[in-house]
């Protein structure tokens, strides 16, 4: 193929080189006291009628096509503020046999997710056996329609002999607004699936196995027949975990870039996802270097974080009993679980996230086994040689779960969940302008949008050291309204002065890839404030810190 000349290799170095430095500089220019316990905190509850469904926020797997989602785990979603559910549509488990589809699970799902009011982030994902060639579909080299072309025409057809074609067609074909699905059963306009996204992570081999030029084909394809099928339809290049130094983002576009048909679609992608875990600053910084890959190649998409989180070692199913730095990397607390995606987000919608997700509403199996399940108090070693799980849920469990069925507390919300509920309350409506990113004698973060419809500045604040620390922090004329991770709002009084607030000290979470700057990658419990926007003809001064003499502490081995 072309992609493996000479040319193409240098073209490709070319572009990334001007990409990475177009990062690092944008980085460099942009970067300038309560706890929550573990014990159950309260979700705010609002009425039906007052879901706020954000079309900024997300969670995964709120629901699945393996059996029917009782109504009450929908509602948990809906008053957290969410307005989007995730989740994979299994090519080979509606597609049978060789032309055989079973679509009932997914007709369940779909209803019932449209039914509350959610939007559908569908992941077409998988292959059945007897349509696999190696590592990816058959046929998904050759044309996409019969007359061996890939050009949509009105009255042309798929190509029976490209498999991912076909089931890309048959699946956009059913659940689009006015496809088959909404057809049989009744549905009003506009009811069905909008959002296609194309694999989950090629770039981790876990999931795909092939390599990024059939990938480039994978998304190529689906995008041409999606939006043949559904001219409204969008088509979201699969979330990227970027584990590796490999940018797939941009080897993609440089496949595209001598593809003669590149500009007429779009460069097939009307949006690109990527995930990150366990280091906040992480999200911004990758959500930065997508925009900028897109913009080396002269194009900008919206860019979903679709995948957030940490999952936690303090709580059942987690490993509770580790006791060493090394048995807690990668992991937090259910506090420091909470503080991530407060400060997550932050970070991803500076930098211009267009919607941002959680994973996931339970903990459910994660990566275990269906049926996996141990007394809280199992220890490192249990019967059946697997003793903690993937603890990222919102909420625990409840006692009749497919897997960690223990809980003391069961089906009751984490810290997170309520954090997730207030970033959606300050977050999840109205226009954020003018982000700005402040590091604070590498000592604390403070991020800013303002709101102008509203009149409002929301600073988000924390702390990024062991040590206790005062954040003096300007603020223009009027009264403001002071948010603890607890979702207690306190009013704040009229003020046109500076304003002293007591940031926590982060605790150490010994994630091994931090940078040099970062002694742990969760900070401290953030502050959230909302507080008038200044005059336009008015120059705030700069927020100061108030600390210890002395260093910045570091974390014990």
């Amino acid at each position: 193929m072309a992609f493996h000349n000479w040319i193409m290799r240098t073209r490709f170095l070319t572009r990334t080189l001007q990409a990475t430095v177009i990062v690092w500089t944008a980085l460099l220019m942009s970067m300038g006291s309560l706890y929550a316990d573990n014990s159950t905190p309260s979700v705010p509850t609002p009425s039906p009628q007052s879901y706020l469904r954000s079309a900024r926020f997300g969670i995964n797997h709120i629901s699945g096509p393996e059996t029917i989602t009782p109504d009450e785990r929908y509602q948990k979603a809906l008053e957290l503020g969410a307005g989007w559910n995730r989740w994979p549509l299994y090519w080979n488990r509606v597609e049978t046999d060789s032309g055989v589809w079973d679509w009932s699970d997914y007709d369940r799902l779909v209803a019932d997710d449209l039914a509350h009011g959610l939007g559908i982030d569908a992941i077409l994902l998988g292959m059945p056996d007897f349509h696999r060639d190696d590592q990816q579909p058959v046929g998904l080299q050759e044309p996409i329609f019969s007359d061996g072309t890939d050009a949509p025409r009105a009255g042309k057809t798929i190509n029976a002999n490209n498999t991912w074609a076909e089931f890309v067609w048959q699946a956009v074909t059913r659940y689009r607004p006015g496809g088959d699905w909404a057809r049989e059963t009744g549905q009003p306009d506009g009811a069905g699936i909008r959002l296609w996204e194309i694999w989950n992570e090629p770039d981790f081999s876990l999931f795909w196995k092939s390599s990024i030029g059939d990938y480039a084909r994978l998304l190529k394809t689906a995008y041409i027949v999606a939006k043949w099928v559904d001219p409204e339809a969008q088509v979201m290049f699969g979330g990227m975990l970027f584990n590796t130094n490999n940018n797939w983002l941009a080897w993609v576009l440089a496949i595209f870039e001598d593809d003669p048909q590149h500009e007429e679609y779009n460069w097939y992608m009307d949006a690109v996802a990527l995930h990150n875990y366990s280091y906040p600053w992480r999200s911004g910084w990758l959500v930065n270097w997508v925009d900028q890959t897109l913009k080396s190649y002269n194009i900008t998409r919206p860019i979903w974080v679709n995948e957030s989180g940490v999952p936690v070692w303090d709580d059942y199913p987690g490993p509770t009993w580790a006791k060493t730095p090394a048995e807690h990397q990668m992991r937090a607390t259910s506090q420091q679980q909470a503080d991530f995606f407060i400060q997550s987000t932050a970070y991803a919608l500076a930098e211009g996230a267009a919607v941002v997700f959680y994973h996931q509403l339970y903990d459910d199996c994660g990566n275990q086994p269906g049926g996996t399940d141990f007394a809280p108090d199992a220890g490192p070693t249990c019967e059946g040689g697997i003793c903690f799980g993937d603890t990222f849920g919102l909420y625990r469990n409840p006692p009749d779960a497919a897997c960690f069925r223990q809980h003391p507390e069961p089906d009751t919300p984490r810290p997170s969940a309520v954090a997730y509920r207030l970033a959606t309350q300050i977050f999840g409506t109205g226009t954020l302008r003018n982000p700005l990113v402040r590091t604070l004698e590498n000592r604390a973060t403070v991020i800013t949008f303002d709101r102008p419809e509203r009149g409002e500045r929301i600073y988000v604040m924390w702390n990024t050291t062991l040590d206790a620390a005062t954040l003096n922090l300007p603020m223009g004329k009027g009264a403001g309204a002071l948010y603890q991770m607890d979702s207690h709002q306190l009013s704040f009084p009229d003020s046109a002065g500076i304003v002293a607030l007591e940031l926590p000290p982060a605790t150490c979470d010994y994630f091994p890839f931090l940078q040099s700057i970062d002694i742990t990658a969760i900070g401290g419990t953030p502050l959230i404030l909302v507080g008038p926007l200044p005059a336009a003809n008015v120059k705030m001064p700069e927020p100061t810190l108030t600390h210890a003499p002395g260093s910045r502490t570091r974390c014990p081995k």
